[in-house]
């Protein structure tokens, strides 16, 4: 039987250890809710595969996309990987060498593809993938305001009409575009290159995956960037896992409706907590707080 001595003293050894447990604790929070935010692409491939009444969305315009996708790729990687990959090879080896320029040529693809076709001819069905996706998941009320539904249409994509408002998934950014020129030397650095690369490149993807909820609450530009800076760390992650499949040649138009999905599940876990915290929509005057609270992270989500 334990005496009370050993009693008395198990508050102070919980006092002595609690210093060196929190740091732990705190680590252990950022690795979870980075592998969360990271997950959500991956969940909308699943998701956008297991509705069938998403399909006509990427077979309408994506379909055509891809093949001139696929040719872009086809004409760099003939014409331009043999030269980029000598040049690298003579600093950095044959292998590490394959790995920076299969990057460095996805990248450059990635830049035709964005500046010529994802903001003009993707951004529309985007729109449709992440409402159809809330309307699935009863968040009718969002909607609503900002868009004609046809309510007694048999499912999601049927109900879609015209938006009453201008409607973006993402915002085109010439800033977006400059970004992934500028860095896209990152991918020479053996090895470390690629996922430096990633990382930056996908923080600013990820921050303005949620473009779109914030509209629709209605939030300010102001109210939008202090919505951003709760969830830096998460936008982050979920940004770096879009960049990567973005980069998958041929698939990456289809990965683009995948990953809008996978936001739009995100955006409906968030509702439904906060609902259910609230007990009414989110609107304006709410934010959706993160469980710990990252620095700021200063970026203008409109540029």
């Amino acid at each position: 039987m334990p005496s009370s001595t050993d009693s008395s003293n198990a508050p102070s050894r919980l006092a002595v250890l609690r210093p060196v447990i929190q740091p732990f604790r705190g680590l252990a929070s950022y690795v979870v809710r980075a592998l969360r935010s990271a997950a959500y692409p991956l969940q909308g491939i699943w998701y956008f595969l297991s509705h069938p009444e998403l399909y006509p969305l990427f077979a309408g315009r994506i379909i055509p996309l891809s093949i001139i996708s696929f040719l872009v790729y086809t004409v760099l990687f003939v014409f331009t990987f043999p030269i980029q990959f000598a040049f690298v090879a003579l600093f950095h080896g044959w292998t590490g060498a394959w790995i920076s320029t299969i990057f460095l040529v996805l990248g450059e693809g990635l830049v035709i593809i964005q500046g010529l076709f994802e903001g003009f001819f993707v951004d529309e069905y985007r729109v449709d993938v992440f409402d159809a996706t809330l309307i699935s998941h009863g968040l009718v009320d969002l909607i609503t305001p900002q868009r004609v539904l046809f309510l007694d249409a048999h499912n999601s994509v049927r109900m879609l009409g015209k938006p009453t408002q201008r409607a973006e998934y993402q915002p085109w950014s010439l800033i977006q575009i400059v970004e992934l020129i500028v860095f896209l030397p990152l991918n020479l650095i053996p090895f470390v290159g690629p996922p430096a690369f990633l990382i930056i490149t996908g923080a600013r993807v990820g921050k303005l995956s949620h473009y779109r909820w914030y509209k629709l609450r209605g939030l300010t530009k102001k109210e939008i960037k202090k919505e951003i800076s709760l969830r830096v760390w998460e936008y982050t992650w979920f940004g770096t896992v879009a960049m990567l499949l973005e980069l998958v040649p041929i698939l990456s138009f289809f990965f683009l409706l995948s990953t809008t999905a996978g936001s739009a599940l995100w955006v409906v876990k968030m509702e439904e907590s906060s609902r259910i915290r609230i007990g009414r929509p989110i609107t304006a005057d709410d934010h959706v707080p993160a469980a710990l609270e990252p620095p700021v992270y200063r970026d203008d989500p409109e540029a």
